[in-house]
């Protein structure tokens, strides 16, 4: 099961290392790791991507918590929330292709930022079946560079992560 823990955590150098390091030790994946400083300079929030059963999600919020610089830990994907991912891809633009791509990312939303005579670059935020989705649309030999933000999200409604 797909899970995305958000935690805050001391903005502090070596933090980072030590939360991938307790996924690394114990063998967990991390599909995806986003940081950023919160509007409390000195806290970052930190979104975490990864799978694994009930139980080995509820060991990782443990060890998580028994770090002395996450201050807080949430699952937000036990209940509703959002999520979104930024990926920014360089696609080949030329000749009969060129209007297709333009096509392509006005159909799922996407922005082109950049324009040379022979490529775009498009920015596109949306959650992850739809970048992939995007990706899987275009052709392949088209695709000459791509950067994903990996995701970030916030529970809906009332529910907030802080201190």
């Amino acid at each position: 099961m797909r899970h995305v823990i958000s935690l805050l955590i001391e903005n502090e150098s070596g933090a980072l290392s030590r939360v991938s390091g307790l996924f690394s030790a114990r063998g967990y994946n991390i599909e995806s790791l986003t940081v950023a400083p919160t509007e409390d300079a000195s806290l970052s929030r930190m979104t975490i991507v990864t799978t694994g059963s009930d139980d080995i999600i509820e060991q990782i919020n443990k060890q998580l918590n028994k770090l002395v610089e996450v201050v807080k830990v949430v699952d937000i994907s036990e209940s509703a929330h959002i999520e979104r991912e930024l990926l920014l891809i360089k696609v080949r633009a030329t000749g009969k292709d060129r209007e297709e791509m333009k096509r392509m990312a006005d159909i799922f939303r996407g922005r082109i930022i950049d324009a040379t005579d022979t490529s775009y670059v498009i920015e596109m935020t949306g959650n992850q079946q739809k970048l992939d989705s995007f990706v899987a649309a275009i052709d392949g030999a088209a695709i000459l560079e791509t950067a994903r933000s990996g995701v970030v999200g916030v529970g809906r409604g009332e529910r907030v992560l802080k201190v």
